[in-house]
């Protein structure tokens, strides 16, 4: 995913201090290293990016009475939901999440969580130490909502907080962990959640203290036809107007969806460079809308990829995130719409952009040594011609080996850094607590 786009035949990697140092191919001999990985059979891209997540959501997946809503009821149906979690519920889904997520080549996360039932406030260290047990590159963000029901807001009022607890929380999180420097392993962003969940006090707030100390800013925006509605309603003002009005119009800003933005919109969010977190998956389950990719991508803005929450996509899987914003744009505009290596492009350095990283996305000297290979002997690329091509025209496969820092975390298709059948027997238990379901018998004994 460097800027030429070169593919390399029979080449290898040398990393050093989870750096890569050098690139060669042809009759060049790697340097020796203490650690070599065959990647005779493989494929080998840089780590996947994912721009937008709720991780906490694990717990909620194929949640029954809202598996046919659109966002608004949605939202209503599991908020009482989400009510139940704790500080153990939110470290448990991430690691399930993360694991998911590191399976299908991802190196990189963000997650936006916003949900604080009353007497929970570290849910972001919860999250964070998740991360730091299971070796991913980790950018979570401070989400908040401070608008309940009675004020006119979605959520409900008991998972809503008021602004000044929520600006000093951003404040500790951002002292705590915030990580500037190249390498990083953890970087801490603000993230309101919505137009309909926070006040525009709160957004020019959150956005004069990301100024302040650095960090960057990350809302939903433009999601569905409701949220448009209810910004005009409400405000006198389209979604993007609002934006900008609360100074959020910046290059460290970058937006989840944004569906429902017209061309003049685009050009301006082109020319201030905000980036675009495109959840293809979760805007199709939901019903919500197509994403103007190629136009928000003709017009300057980064352009990434996101899983969204797992209560929307019910999947945390990079690589068929990248195969449904590839089938997705060809379904909208054509089969030459959108190229593999461009919907790759989107996957890795592209997303890297979104949450203002330099230093990893592709696989070059100087870069983090952030690898993911794929093992093409699998039954699924058995008969591909073009390796690249294979990763996202055939089904999405596991990652065979994943390499994050120069560290290897996933071998052999399995996670190393963590005992994941215990993590997920206890995520299954704390799921059901969380939706009050019990535990059934198998239909087929």
């Amino acid at each position: 995913m460097d800027a030429a786009g070169r593919v390399l035949y029979g080449a290898f990697v040398y990393a050093e201090g989870g750096e890569i140092r050098r690139i060669g191919s042809g009759a060049e001999r790697p340097p020796r290293a203490d650690q070599v990985i065959s990647g005779r059979h493989a494929v080998v891209i840089p780590g996947l990016v994912n721009t937008h997540h709720h991780l906490y959501q694990t717990l909620t997946r194929a949640y029954a009475p809202a598996a046919d809503a659109e966002l608004f009821d949605w939202l209503r149906t599991l908020y009482p939901i989400w009510a139940r979690l704790d500080e153990e519920c939110v470290h448990v889904a991430a690691l399930a999440g993360m694991a998911e997520l590191m399976l299908s080549g991802c190196t990189t996360t963000t997650d936006h969580h916003y949900v604080f039932p009353r007497g929970h406030g570290r849910m972001i260290d919860a999250e964070i130490a998740a991360a730091r047990r299971i070796g991913i590159r980790f950018h979570p963000t401070r989400g908040s909502m401070s608008v309940g029901v009675s004020q006119g807001g979605l959520p409900p009022d008991s998972v809503v907080q008021r602004e000044e607890r929520i600006l000093r929380d951003c404040e500790r999180l951002i002292g705590a962990y915030h990580d500037p420097q190249p390498g990083a392993m953890l970087r801490v962003a603000l993230a309101p959640c919505s137009p309909f969940s926070v006040s525009p006090g709160l957004m020019r707030a959150s956005a004069e203290l990301a100024r302040r100390h650095g960090v960057r800013l990350h809302t939903h925006l433009a999601e569905t036809r409701d949220e448009e509605a209810y910004c005009v309603s409400r405000f006198g003002m389209r979604p993007l107007d609002l934006l900008e009005d609360a100074g959020w119009m910046s290059g460290d800003t970058w937006l989840a969806h944004g569906i429902f933005f017209n061309r003049r919109e685009i050009a301006r969010l082109g020319r201030a460079g905000v980036g675009i977190a495109h959840c293809p998956t979760s805007n199709m389950r939901l019903g919500s809308g197509c994403a103007p990719v190629l136009e928000l991508r003709r017009a300057g803005c980064p352009v990434g990829l996101g899983v969204d929450g797992s209560a929307s996509n019910d999947s945390s899987n990079m690589l068929a995130e990248a195969r449904q914003a590839l089938l997705l744009q060809r379904l909208k505009h054509g089969a030459a719409a959108l190229g593999v290596r461009q919907a790759l492009r989107m996957a890795t350095v592209e997303g890297a952009r979104c949450l203002g990283r330099d230093d990893i996305g592709s696989l070059e000297p100087g870069k983090r040594a952030d690898i993911a290979m794929f093992d093409l002997r699998g039954v699924g690329y058995s008969g591909a011609g073009d390796a690249v091509s294979a990763l996202l025209l055939c089904a999405p496969a596991r990652v065979d080996t994943l390499v994050v820092e120069g560290r290897v975390v996933v071998e052999g298709g399995e996670i190393r850094s963590i005992g994941l059948e215990r993590a997920l027997a206890r995520h299954r238990k704390l799921a059901a607590r969380v939706c009050g379901t019990r535990r059934r018998k198998p239909a087929i004994r």
